[in-house]
C-alpha cells in the first residue's frame, strides 16, 4: 500500500498544496505551528474519513474558506486508485469520491488507504481515562471492519436519542413508554460491538505481547484485558447471548438511569487494561513502561491490519520520536523497514538520512 501524492485546498492552514511522496520514509520537518501535523491529519482523513483531532469537519476548513478539498492517488488492492473528499462549513454534508465515483459513506472505501497513526497523546493513553482507549480501538476497528463503523454509528445515534428521553421525561412522561424499544435496540447493536471488540483485543494483545517482549528483552510479561458490561461473562458468546446479558444489565440499572437522567451502562463505557508481569500499567507503570506498552500496541495494530488486508498500512508518526529516549527511538525505527512511513519532527538531526525530506513553513513546502 502506497500513497503516491496528496493535494490540499483550504485544509487547515494550507491554501493549496500538492506533494509527491517516497514509497519508503517521508520526513516532514519544520518549526512548531507550521502545518506538519495538519499534513499527517490530511493523510489519515483521506483514507478513513476521520480526524484524530477535530470533532467536526468544519474545523478542518481554512478560516477564510467555505469548504476544503483533500485528494490523493494511492496504490492498493493491486491497482492505482484515487480518493477525494469535499468538506463544507455549515450543515451541508461532506462528499466522497473514489476513482471518480461518488460514494455515500466512508465504509465504501475500506481498505483503499489504511493508516496507523501514532501521536504524542498515544504515549500516555494507558494512563488516561477510558474514552481515549475506546477511541483508539474504534479508529482501528473502523478500518478493519466496515460493518463495525456502521454499528458504532447506529449505537451512538440510539444512545443519543435515549439520553434525550431520560432528560425530557419529567416534561413529557409519555416518553417512557418508548424507552424499552430503545433499550432493546441498544442491546442488539451493543452485542455486535462487544463481539467485534473482543476479537480485536484478543488479536491486539497477542501481537503486542510479542513486541513488548522484544522491547523489554523478555523481562516483562505483557497482557491485555478487555472490560465490558459486568453481566457479559463471555464476550465471545453468540450475539443472542450477549444481547440477553446486556438486557439483564440494563434492567438492573433502570431505576438508577431514571433518577440520574443518564445512560449509565453499555458498551459506550467499555475499556481495556494492560498489565506487565501482573501489575496494571495505568496504576503502577513507570513513564518508560507506559510508553513502551503504547508503542507495542500501535505496532500490533499495524500487524493486525497487514494480516487482514495482505498489505502494509501506511504508518504515521506525528512528533513521537522526539518524545522518546534513544533506545525506544531505535526500536521504532527498526520496525519501519517495510511499508510507507511519514514522520514529523521539529529537530530532524539524526533522522535526515531516513528518506525523503519535506520542509514545511507556514502551510507551504519550502524548496
Amino acid at each position: 500500500m502506497q500513497l503516491y501524492n496528496i493535494s490540499l485546498r483550504d485544509f487547515r492552514n494550507y491554501e493549496t498544496l500538492s506533494l509527491d511522496f517516497s514509497p519508503e520514509v517521508n520526513l516532514i520537518v519544520g518549526d512548531n505551528a507550521q502545518g506538519k501535523t495538519n499534513l499527517i491529519e490530511a493523510i489519515g482523513y483521506l483514507g478513513s474519513g476521520k480526524s484524530f483531532r477535530a470533532q467536526k469537519n468544519a474545523e478542518l476548513v481554512r478560516l477564510e474558506a467555505d469548504f476544503c478539498e483533500i485528494s490523493g492517488k494511492v496504490f492498493s488492492q493491486e491497482r492505482e486508485q484515487s480518493l477525494r473528499w469535499l468538506l463544507f462549513v455549515g450543515s451541508r454534508p461532506r462528499q466522497l469520491f473514489c476513482n471518480g465515483v461518488k460514494k455515500k459513506t466512508g465504509g465504501e472505501i475500506s481498505g483503499v488507504l489504511q493508516t496507523v497513526l501514532f501521536c504524542p497523546e498515544d504515549l500516555m493513553v494507558l494512563k488516561t481515562g477510558a474514552s481515549p482507549r475506546r477511541r483508539l480501538a474504534d479508529m482501528a476497528l473502523c478500518q478493519l471492519r466496515p460493518n463495525y463503523e456502521a454499528a458504532l454509528t447506529e449505537y451512538n445515534r440510539i444512545l443519543e436519542q435515549k439520553s434525550r428521553i431520560l432528560k425530557d421525561r419529567f416534561e413529557n412522561p409519555s416518553l417512557l413508554e418508548i424507552l424499552p424499544e430503545y433499550n432493546a435496540r441498544l442491546c442488539q447493536v451493543g452485542a455486535l460491538l462487544i463481539s467485534y471488540r473482543a476479537r480485536f483485543f484478543e488479536g491486539l494483545g497477542a501481537a503486542a505481547k510479542i513486541y513488548h517482549g522484544q522491547f523489554s528483552d523478555g523481562k516483562e510479561d505483557f497482557s491485555l484485558t478487555y472490560h465490558t458490561v459486568s453481566t457479559v461473562k463471555d464476550p465471545f458468546a453468540p450475539l443472542n447471548v450477549l444481547q440477553e446479558d446486556l438486557q439483564s444489565h440494563l434492567e438492573s440499572h433502570y431505576r438508577a438511569e431514571l433518577e440520574s437522567m443518564q445512560c449509565l451502562t453499555g458498551p459506550h463505557k467499555d475499556d481495556f487494561d494492560v498489565t506487565l508481569s501482573g501489575l496494571s500499567v495505568k496504576t503502577f507503570g513507570s513513564q518508560g513502561q507506559v510508553r513502551t506498552a503504547a508503542i507495542s500496541l500501535k505496532l500490533a495494530q499495524r500487524e493486525l491490519m497487514q494480516r487482514e488486508s495482505g498489505e502494509m498500512p501506511v504508518l504515521l508518526l506525528d512528533d513521537v520520536l522526539s518524545e522518546l529516549d534513544a533506545g525506544r527511538q531505535d526500536f521504532i525505527l527498526n520496525q519501519i523497514t517495510g511499508g510507507q512511513v511519514f514522520i514529523t519532527c521539529c529537530e530532524p538531526g539524526r533522522f535526515t538520512k531516513l528518506g525523503k525530506k519535506i520542509q514545511i513553513e507556514k502551510g507551504n513546502v519550502k524548496i
